[in-house]
């Protein structure tokens, strides 16, 4: 009798949950499943309808033979290399900073470097675009009266351009987190460190950092499937800058254009799929390498 109240409990608990995750997630990604099946041809010379037609694997085939959904995942190899690791490193540096006892005012800086995640995307990318841009922004005045020359929308200047943003706008949020898991440890375990005559700097690194490796591998796995979803920063840099980003320059980007632009929603859906299953299966990547090497540890 008490299993089945506890069973009945929890179905009653988790009903809704499942309900929204079958609406939002499940029915979504079926229907796009389906959607990429499916292609829209004209009859006769084009001046017929359009009508829909059963195309299998044709929009796979379209997308992955396509050069530039394949420099799209390419660009993506670059971004992940380039902002991850600055990302992870400058969160946690500042955390780590945040937490030693040399740190004065730490509510402040917490919200001073939290608050730009509190800005939309686009606002960001909008207020960063006037940063780059010559003629208006302080930024590149300053570095041409110090001699330094960059073009921020020029092919090699558009990837660094990106990551900025990026970086502007998620580190202070995943320092919040590592910040707050060195506040969970236990002070008699940092205490007996410095008693037995650990530095500062071996105690953050030896002993503090190993004790949020929880924390670390949760954001770096979040920070891994939010990169493949990159689309809101060089679209802005897209539109009237001049800037070397693309359309296409992302997965992301391509499936966009190719729904809105050339109105080829079965080619969208595919590449959606597509990118889908490349976070899935990098996801399971990180979280098998990061708990081996939990399991040595």
């Amino acid at each position: 009798m008490r299993h089945a109240r506890t069973t009945r409990a929890a179905a009653i608990l988790l009903g809704p949950f499942f309900v929204l995750f079958t609406l939002a997630m499940v029915l979504p990604i079926g229907y796009a499943v389906w959607l990429s099946l499916f292609t829209e041809k004209q009859s006769g010379l084009g001046f017929g309808g359009t009508e829909t037609v059963f195309s299998g694997l044709d929009n796979y085939t379209a997308a992955l033979g396509d050069r530039a959904f394949r420099e799209g995942f390419g660009v993506l190899l670059g971004y992940c290399l380039f902002y991850i690791p600055l990302l992870l490193v400058g969160a946690l540096a500042l955390a780590l900073l945040l937490d030693s006892t040399l740190a004065r005012a730490r509510r402040f800086f917490q919200l001073a470097l939290f608050l730009p995640h509190a800005v939309p995307g686009i606002i960001a990318a909008l207020i960063w675009v006037y940063l780059y841009t010559p003629q208006l922004s302080p930024v590149v005045s300053a570095m041409e009266s110090g001699g330094i020359g960059f073009d921020f929308f020029s092919p090699d200047g558009a990837l660094p351009s990106v990551v900025n943003i990026a970086l502007w706008e998620w580190l202070g949020y995943n320092m919040v987190i590592f910040y707050a898991a060195l506040q969970a440890i236990d002070r008699s375990v940092l205490e007996a460190a410095t008693v037995d005559g650990a530095g500062a700097w071996r105690v953050a690194i030896a002993i503090k950092v190993p004790l949020i490796r929880a924390s670390v591998v949760m954001v770096a796995l979040f920070t891994v499937i939010g990169s493949l979803q990159l689309f809101t920063e060089p679209l802005i840099l897209n539109k009237g800058t001049g800037s070397a980003v693309s359309s296409t320059w992302t997965p992301n980007m391509y499936a966009y254009t190719a729904a809105f632009e050339r109105n080829d929603y079965g080619l969208a859906a595919a590449a959606s799929i597509l990118l889908a299953l490349t976070a899935a299966l990098l996801s399971f990547v990180v979280t098998r390498f990061t708990g081996r090497k939990g399991k040595k540890a």
